[in-house]
């Protein structure tokens, strides 16, 4: 069986859609003819915004994963590695002179981010797996975008060495990327990695149509050789799961809710449900910055909003199946029309109803209409949603939608085979 390397900072007990993303296609990969060996940091030396430790018990019985310490550079931030926040809350972090300090430090002293602490020891460490497992095929997966760098030095190394960059998130476009204030020459380093990047490795993937435009832009090359594998959903994470109607209306939101995710409308909307007496419930399952908890309450009033702490990949599942209606926000930003959140798929898999607050001709909004599991409104259109809502609500049971197989892990993992089939 032919073996590639897959070199990803985020994987168990690590939690998130980077865990996700790589993890799965792991676990499809040998169906397609593939041996996937796994380079990874330890994670006595990570720095994770959560942790899931039953993701573990999912990583496939066989599969060889080394680890490898890292310099942590977090310690800058803060001694308590559990305040490492999400890439989300980068805008929602330390008000004040020292909060503008901090986010400066980060963007011109640890570019292109600060777990570039885990490259030398991760450069290492590959350079022995390819000799000793004669590897021929790698994937470097990001963000941390620090880890394609990773990738960039192995391909000089080993020029005949085929790399697939595997970029799930912006990089210098990113939505919150100019909160860390990087100067001109922090941000000319910065577009002169990811320059060297997109141009220098033989294939690039990524997870969304808007995405693959914006790189295609950057770089003097055969468009072609750029290819779109959106995330997805695993089936079997859902076997076992039996779907409910609460007795109560009830939306659900799973994950990160910082600052940059406008709930101005649909909060609107829920206030023109109140005074039509419709009943509902919110339930938020993740990190809700104080400020957006602070407006749900006042919107929805404490007893009808219900905040729950992270949680763990099976028991957020659950709480999607036990929902009315899913709820997806996008950030609003020049780029939001290239953000496609890893849980979309999962919501969809659920057959739940989506309702997407974002940008219309987004990507994330044209794989909803595709597959008919719900809606987009524009960030300022509380009467459109609130009359979306209100006939949900008016159906005695939520008519739910069988899962999109063309977003299943199992379909997916073959884009991912044919990829790695492809010669230099």
């Amino acid at each position: 069986m032919k073996k590639v390397l897959i070199i990803t900072y985020y994987w168990p007990p690590g939690s998130g859609a980077g865990v996700q993303r790589w993890l799965k296609f792991s676990k499809y990969l040998p169906q397609t003819g593939w041996e996937p060996v796994i380079l990874t940091v330890d994670p006595e030396f990570a720095t994770y915004p959560a942790i899931d430790n039953s993701l573990e018990n999912e990583i496939p019985a066989g599969l060889k994963v080394f680890k490898t310490r890292a310099t942590d550079y977090f310690r800058f931030y803060s001694r308590d590695k559990s305040r490492i926040p999400t890439a989300g809350f980068a805008v929602d972090e330390k008000k004040g002179l020292s909060g503008w300090l901090t986010k400066f430090i980060r963007g011109n002293f640890f570019i292109p981010d600060p777990r570039k602490g885990w490259n030398r020891h991760a450069f290492r460490k590959a350079c022995e797996i390819i000799d000793a497992e004669n590897i021929v095929n790698i994937v470097t997966t990001s963000p941390p975008h620090s880890t394609q760098l990773i990738g960039l030095k192995l391909k000089k190394k080993y020029p005949g060495l085929k790399w697939t960059a595997d970029l799930r998130d912006p990089w210098t476009d990113i939505y919150y990327y100019n909160h860390f204030h990087p100067t001109l020459l922090s941000r000319r380093i910065d577009i002169k990695y990811e320059k060297a990047v997109l141009e220098s490795a033989d294939r690039i993937i990524t997870v969304g149509n808007s995405l693959r435009k914006l790189f295609i832009s950057k770089f003097n090359r055969n468009p072609e050789s750029v290819d779109v594998i959106t995330n997805g959903y695993d089936p079997e994470d859902f076997s076992g799961l039996a779907s409910s109607t609460p007795e109560i209306f009830t939306i659900s939101y799973i994950g990160t809710l910082s600052d940059s995710y406008p709930v101005e409308g649909f909060l609107n909307a829920l206030g023109i449900l109140k005074e039509k007496g419709t009943d509902f419930r919110l339930k938020f399952t993740g990190m809700v910055s104080p400020v957006q908890r602070g407006k749900i309450l006042k919107a929805a009033g404490g007893s009808n909003a219900e905040f729950i702490p992270y949680a763990g990949h099976n028991s957020a599942l659950k709480h999607l199946m036990d929902s009315s209606v899913l709820l997806l926000i996008i950030p609003d930003h020049q780029s939001s029309r290239s953000i496609i959140t890893g849980k979309l798929f999962e919501y969809l898999a659920s057959g739940k109803p989506v309702i997407c607050i974002g940008p219309v001709d987004g990507d994330a909004a044209g794989i909803i209409d595709e597959c008919g599991h719900g809606k987009t409104f524009e960030y300022s259109d509380s009467d459109g949603i609130a009359e979306y809502l209100a006939n949900l609500v008016s159906r005695p049971e939520i008519i739910e939608k069988p899962s999109p197989e063309i977003y299943s892990r199992k379909n997916l993992i073959k884009k991912v085979a044919a990829i790695l089939e492809q010669p230099l």
